[in-house]
C-alpha cells in the first residue's frame, strides 16, 4: 500500500502493517513520520527494539538474522533497518524479498532510506513490501504547497496567525522545514498560544541578535567554554528570552544523549551520525561530543528540566546562570 505522508497518521490509527518504509530526502518529514510509527508501535505493545544501519560493509544476513532471533523477554520486537542509500543492489533485493515472504514473527519492520529514484520504484524487492505493508514517499514541501503547511504547523502549535504571518514566514525559512519548525517554536515559546500578528512574528524571527543561538550551540559542542559563555551573555544582553536559549540546548543535548547511547550499544559514531543526517560540515563537533557517554548528556538533560522549572518562575535559581552552568557542560568543562 502506498501513501502519502498526510495519511499516515489516521492510517496508523486503524491499524498496523508489519512493515513500514519511508523515502524522502526532506529529514524533519523523515523524523517526524518515523516517530509516529514508533509511538504507534508502543502503544500496540512493541516494546523492543533493534536497530540494524547500513554502512559499506554491511550484511544483509544480519536481516535474515535479526528477524529469527526470538526476543529475551517475548517482546514484540520493533526492528529498525535504516538505508543510507537507495541503491541497495541484488543482494539487498534479494534479502527483503525473502523477509516480506516470512516476514518475522511479533516484529514490525521499519526501513528508512533516501528518495527513490524511478528505476528503484519498479524493483521486485519494492513491490513485495508493497503487497504485505505500507510505503510512504516523502517529497519536498515546495511551490505552493509550503504556505498551508506552515499554517497548519501554526495551528498545531495552538497559534491563530493573522493575514500576512504565514507568508511572511515562508519568505523568511525559503523552504526549509527544518528552520519553519524552529521559528514555530519559538513563537510559541516567547508568545504562547492564541492569535500571533506581525509584528510579533517580526520581532520573534528578527536577526537583531548579535550573537546566533545556533552558533552558540556549535561553540559549546567544540569545547570552546569561555567563547561559549561570552556568547551567552552576549545573547541575555541583546534581549533574547532564556526559554528561546534552553530550548535550543536542550533539543541538541536530548538528540546527544540518544545518539550516544546508540554508540555504546555497538554501532560508530559514523552509523549513527548517518542515521541522524548530521549535515557534514557538523560531524567533526558532533564526532567530539559523542566521545563523551550517554549518561553525561542525561544528566545534562536533568539539568535542562531544572532551569525549565526557574525559567517558569518555580524555584528562585537564576535561570540565565543556570544556563551557564548547563553551557560549561556540553563544552565539557566543570559545572558550577
Amino acid at each position: 500500500m502506498r501513501l502519502r505522508n498526510d495519511q499516515l497518521t489516521s492510517r496508523l490509527q486503524r491499524d498496523l502493517a508489519p512493515i513500514y518504509l519511508l523515502s524522502g530526502d526532506e529529514p524533519l518529514q523523515m523524523r517526524e513520520a518515523a516517530d509516529e510509527i514508533r509511538s504507534a508501535a508502543r502503544r500496540q505493545g512493541f516494546s523492543e527494539r533493534e536497530v540494524l544501519d547500513q554502512n559499506s560493509g554491511f550484511d544483509w544476513s544480519a536481516l535474515s538474522a535479526a528477524a529469527e532471533n526470538l526476543s529475551l523477554f517475548g517482546d514484540r520486537r520493533l526492528l529498525e533497518l535504516r538505508l543510507s542509500n537507495a541503491k541497495i543492489g541484488v543482494e539487498g533485493g534479494k534479502a527483503l524479498t525473502a523477509y516480506c515472504e516470512r516476514p518475522a514473527d511479533d516484529t514490525l519492520l521499519l526501513i528508512t532510506l533516501p528518495k527513490l529514484e524511478k528505476a528503484q520504484t519498479t524493483g521486485k524487492w519494492l513491490k513485495a513490501i508493497d503487497r504485505l505493508g505500507v510505503i510512504v514517499q516523502i517529497r519536498p514541501v515546495e511551490g505552493g504547497r509550503l504556505a498551508p503547511w506552515i499554517e497548519q504547523r501554526l495551528r498545531r502549535a495552538g497559534l491563530i496567525p493573522e493575514a500576512g504571518v504565514v507568508e511572511m514566514l515562508a519568505d523568511r525559512v525559503e523552504g526549509n522545514l527544518l528552520a519553519a519548525g524552529q521559528e514555530i517554536e519559538k513563537l510559541r515559546l516567547l508568545q504562547g498560544e492564541g492569535v500571533v500578528n506581525a509584528e510579533q512574528l517580526a520581532e520573534v524571527v528578527a536577526d537583531s541578535a548579535r550573537f546566533d543561538i545556533f552558533g552558540l550551540v556549535d561553540t559549546l559542542l567544540v569545547g570552546e567554554v569561555a567563547k561559549g559563555i561570552r556568547m551567552l551573555q552576549g545573547l541575555k544582553a541583546e534581549g533574547v528570552a532564556a526559554p528561546v536559549v534552553l530550548w535550543a540546548l536542550s533539543r541538541e543535548i536530548r538528540t546527544l544523549a540518544e545518539m550516544a547511547y546508540e554508540v555504546e550499544q555497538g554501532q560508530s559514531a559514523d552509523q549513527v551520525m548517518g542515521a541522524y543526517r548530521v549535515w557534514e560540515k557538523r560531524k567533526s563537533m558532533m564526532r567530539k561530543a559523542l566521545g563523551r557517554r550517554a549518561a553525561h548528556w542525561r544528566r545534562l538533560l536533568c539539568c535542562c528540566a531544572d532551569v525549565d522549572r526557574a525559567v517558569k518562575g518555580l524555584s528562585h535559581a537564576d535561570p540565565w546562570l543556570m544556563l551557564q552552568n548547563l553551557a560549561q557542560g556540553m563544552a565539557g568543562g566543570p559545572r558550577l
